[in-house]
């Protein structure tokens, strides 16, 4: 029996094409130019297999999507699109789509993948029968994780797939590609989307503050412990919550966390009640977990709970088609921010980002264009407004804190060097002063945000007196703290 292709498109060109690529014995075609007319074949000729395109003048192409897994749900269905949106490709894989694929094809992967899509097809029909019955602007206040290459396409398309599940998540890739981005993502798309997300880095804090963050702790449980604290797993309850670098954890801490895995319970610290919660769990580490297994740092039985669904985020070196994409969104969100009228960039200094390496990765690339646009004078960026910061960076690899001594001159030097020349121009006579001010208030707001606004917490960690803290924060107007 022949099996048959639907394909769906308001293009009449792009149908003939198609036509004439998938003309012959194995297919009988079935074209059609609107979702209704679609949707009609679906119910009277039961396709095997349905190419459809998501931007359609009435009915959309999702909405299709949607009504024919109704109808059928073992259709494989090969959604395609000229505009390369991340939420395209994702709410085309939540909603059933067997592959998604972009435009202009390349018509050795879309047979592929049509032949991939009739196989799983032809084997659900051998185990299920199913009886047949009737861009819009960017929030730019936000960061946004966003690309089209070919790496993030299928990213994409696996968040789509897992999100809706409640599986343990974990996201490998370098510091600075978007790792949490990645897990909002996830969440934004997830059942769990009107309920809490919290996010923790699990470096930030020492072994005992990073325990009592997670898990709470009782009145009295340690010094400065005044009250009752519930952590963050019992604030998160029906929610998620993302682990930053959760290969810093301390092997005592792994092991709390490993029955929270198993069981969704745990005990506060200094407490004997039990607490049960239910709770996501996605983690990312920019460090081989694996390694660390082998190494002993990190507990084997943890690291494949939390890799039940694995994701890579690849290096912008290895996504360099997306460089274009990601400067325009930053463009637009740092001109609106410094209330310029920035256009764009020149190709020359397109091309001059796009040839740069970025080892610091999408966050380089995004404080590159940060500073570049508070320098800039006119209404698109060229090559001089980025020349003094890609200069620095050349060559700059994440710092070794081990190697750079105990009073970091080796970081802050690199850090002041690129801005040096604009910060004597602005403050001249009074650069001591206002350097100083500016780190030690960035100190104080750092280590805040890192403590969740607790100032027991934040003085420790800064290694400085209550009283202090408080006077700092008053002297430089840092919002108001939670008292623990």
């Amino acid at each position: 029996m022949t099996a048959k292709l639907l394909i769906l498109d308001d293009d009449h060109d792009i149908l003939l094409m198609l036509k004439t690529i998938f003309a012959g014995d194995e297919f009988e075609l079935l074209l059609e130019s609107d979702g209704e007319s679609a949707l009609r074949r679906v119910i009277a000729d039961r396709p095997n297999v349905a190419i459809m395109d998501i931007s359609l003048p009435q009915k959309s192409g999702i909405e299709v999507l949607k009504e024919a897994k109704k109808i059928d749900p073992g259709l494989a269905v090969i959604m395609a699109t000229g505009y390369k949106t991340t939420q395209n490709a994702i709410e085309a894989m939540k909603h059933g789509a067997f592959d998604y694929v972009t435009k202009p094809f390349d018509m050795k992967k879309l047979k592929e993948a049509v032949r991939k899509a009739l196989e799983c097809n032809l084997l659900s029909r051998k185990v299920r029968y199913t009886k047949v019955r009737a861009q819009p602007e960017e929030d730019l206040t936000e960061d946004l994780m966003i690309g089209s290459s070919p790496e993030m396409i299928e990213i994409w398309k696996m968040v789509g797939t897992v999100a809706d599940s409640d599986a343990t998540v974990l996201i490998q890739g370098e510091s600075g590609t978007g790792k949490e981005l990645l897990a909002r993502a996830i969440y934004n798309n997830s059942k769990r989307k009107n309920r809490h997300f919290l996010a923790v880095n699990c470096a930030a804090l020492p072994e005992a503050l990073l325990e009592s963050e997670l898990f709470g702790h009782e009145k009295g449980a340690f010094t400065d412990a005044h009250s009752r604290r519930i952590g963050k797993f019992e604030q998160c309850n029906g929610g998620t919550i993302f682990l930053d670098e959760i290969g810093e954890m301390s092997p005592a801490n792994q092991g709390k966390f490993l029955r929270v895995l198993e069981n969704q319970e745990f005990e506060r610290v200094g407490g004997n009640e039990t607490i049960k919660v239910d709770v996501r769990v996605i983690s990312a580490t920019n460090k081989s977990l694996l390694a660390s297994v082998k190494e002993k740092s990190f507990r084997m039985d943890l690291f494949y709970r939390l890799r039940v669904v694995n994701f890579f985020l690849p290096p912008l070196r290895d996504r360099v088609e997306d460089i274009p994409l990601l400067v325009d969104l930053f463009v637009r969100k740092f001109s609106r921010k410094y209330g310029k009228n920035i256009q764009g960039v020149s190709p020359e200094t397109m091309a001059l980002l796009t040839s740069h390496p970025f080892e610091g990765n999408i966050r380089e690339l995004k404080n590159v264009i940060n500073s570049a646009t508070v320098f800039c004078r006119g209404d698109i960026l060229v090559p001089g407004d980025f020349e003094s910061f890609l200069q620095a960076k050349a060559g700059f690899k994440e710092v070794d804190l081990e190697a750079a001594g105990d009073d970091y001159y080796e970081v802050f030097w690199s850090m002041l060097e690129p801005v040096f020349d604009g910060i004597c121009q602005k403050n001249k006579g009074a650069i001591y002063e206002s350097v100083n001010m500016g780190l030690e208030k960035a100190l104080i707001h750092m280590a805040m945000e890192k403590s969740n606004n607790n100032q027991v917490f934040a003085a420790k960690l800064l290694g400085i007196s209550r009283n202090t803290l408080r006077d700092r924060l008053e002297r430089y107007r840092i919002g108001a703290a939670e008292h623990a």
